[in-house]
């Protein structure tokens, strides 16, 4: 990884070191990744992502990371990142990128906007997956103050509470809990959601492998469906995190739309030494 050139990618303050390893391999080492995802010491960063040549169907497929060094299956926010760059590199207004949780379909929106089709929701048990048979809409996750959870799954697994003042929720405590909750074998990304309308949602993230982050593009869809299932929203509701708006529509075919923006920060060279241990 040493000498790789890297873009530093942002949507909505979830920010992402992104490589391009379509002709060369990039190492993803974890002890590597954490030191290069550090704020403090290396190029900080919620997720690294690697792109690489796409299998059948796919223009290109996104190797995820968290900054842990932990592998995710999706990314939402990064999705539209990597359609942003591929779009721009191509001068083609659609592309179709592959990552773990399957192929989704990317393409221009108005105002700049990038709009991904996030494929199907997931709503039983084995599938997001819990740790056993349940009903996904009420999972009892040990904290009564939070009432149940609404579990979805998004290519990754998400646990959804719906409070009366996300605000007030100390998210720092409880986020790593939950994460770690035995309902969720393969740990989960926690959603605390408030109702604003009828078609705005208010939501603060903490991710897995992560911790607080400004935006997740997967939490937002997962959260949108969690609320029209319980009947609080319709099927297209805009969702304001910590770093801005996204327009989610879940639709009756049950696939996920996800709006939003993307955008370059900077792009670099890591040194010979510094950053990788």
């Amino acid at each position: 990884m040493t000498g790789a050139y890297f873009i530093k990618m942002q949507g909505l303050g979830n920010d992402f070191v992104v490589f391009d390893g379509r002709s060369a391999s990039i190492d993803l080492d974890p002890a590597r990744l954490r030191a290069l995802a550090d704020r403090r010491s290396g190029v900080g960063c919620d997720q690294i992502i690697v792109i690489e040549p796409g299998g059948d169907g796919a223009d290109a497929r996104m190797d995820i990371r968290n900054a842990d060094g932990s592998f995710a299956e999706a990314c939402g926010n990064g999705a539209r990142c990597i359609a942003q760059f591929l779009m721009d590199e191509s001068g083609r207004d659609r592309m179709v990128i592959e990552s773990p949780a399957g192929l989704m379909e990317c393409s221009r929106a108005e105002d700049g906007l990038i709009t991904v089709d996030m494929g199907a929701a997931r709503l039983e048990w084995r599938d997001i997956p819990l740790e056993c048979e349940m009903d996904s809409l009420e999972i009892d996750m040990g904290y009564p103050e939070l009432g149940s959870a609404v579990a979805v799954g998004m290519g990754n697994p998400h646990a959804v509470f719906f409070v009366d003042d996300v605000e007030a929720v100390d998210i720092e405590w409880l986020g790593p809990h939950l994460e770690h909750s035995a309902r969720f074998p393969l740990r989960t990304n926690v959603e605390f959601a408030q109702i604003i309308a009828p078609d705005r949602i208010r939501l603060r993230v903490w991710e897995r492998g992560v911790g607080i982050t400004r935006a997740c593009g997967t939490g937002a869809c997962a959260t949108a469906v969690a609320a029209a299932r319980r009947g609080l929203t319709g099927r297209e509701v805009d969702i304001t995190l910590d770093g801005g708006d996204l327009h989610i529509e879940w639709r009756e075919d049950g696939h996920v739309l996800m709006t939003g923006p993307a955008a370059i920060s900077f792009r670099g060279e890591l040194p010979e030494s510094g950053v990788t241990p």
